[in-house]
């Protein structure tokens, strides 16, 4: 009885790792409905998250559960997209605390793809100096160095890039007091530059 006893206790310990394991999954699933195959988006308005910082990742649904974020309503373009559209403030919503870690830690193990995608070569250049002056020194490497722990900048999807430095611009994102005194000082021929540069980055 005791072998038994012990051989069933081994199975079940044994279980709970292929058990986390489907649910860390089941949730990256969901997201990847529209974040795309891996958390590589394929469209312009998402951003690709695969390879963010964990750290990064971790803050910004826990911003989302606290709707400090625009959520705005998006379909899902991946998988069953019969799905009702969503916002990620409902999506983090439903996210425990060890959810978010679990999810935080999956996607930034993952390889972070740079989006292909068209640009004006002339912007691009003019932001390049913008950056090399405001911007490198917090988002390196033209703002893929993950050891920055800061948000992914090139290679980015350029949509999500105009929509996050609209979101900054009249507030409805909050944004560090330094970073905010960079962007205020920019125009906004300055940040399409900038959009483009970062676009450029492939």
């Amino acid at each position: 009885m005791k072998r038994l006893f012990f051989f069933v206790l081994s199975v079940l310990t044994l279980g709970i790792p292929a058990l986390a394991a489907a649910d860390i999954d089941a949730l990256m699933e969901n997201c990847n409905g529209c974040h795309g195959d891996n958390g590589v988006s394929q469209s312009s308005d998402v951003p690709t998250i695969a390879g963010i910082p964990e750290f990064v990742h971790v803050d910004a649904l826990f911003v989302y559960q606290d709707e400090a974020r625009p959520c705005a309503e998006s379909e899902y373009r991946h998988g069953d997209t019969s799905r009702p559209a969503t916002t990620m403030c409902a999506v983090a919503a439903d996210l425990s605390e060890d959810d978010i870690d679990e999810l935080a830690a999956a996607y930034s193990a993952l390889p972070y793809v740079k989006a292909t995608q068209e640009f004006d070569a002339a912007k691009a250049a003019a932001g390049k100096a913008l950056h090399d002056e405001h911007c490198d020194r917090c988002h390196s490497e033209a703002g893929t160095n993950p050891e920055d722990e800061a948000s992914m900048l090139g290679g980015q999807q350029m949509g999500y890039l105009r929509d996050t430095f609209a979101a900054y611009g009249d507030g409805s994102r909050e944004q560090p007091g330094k970073m905010k005194e960079k962007l205020d000082a920019l125009s906004a021929d300055d940040v399409d530059a900038l959009v483009h540069f970062y676009g450029s980055i492939q």
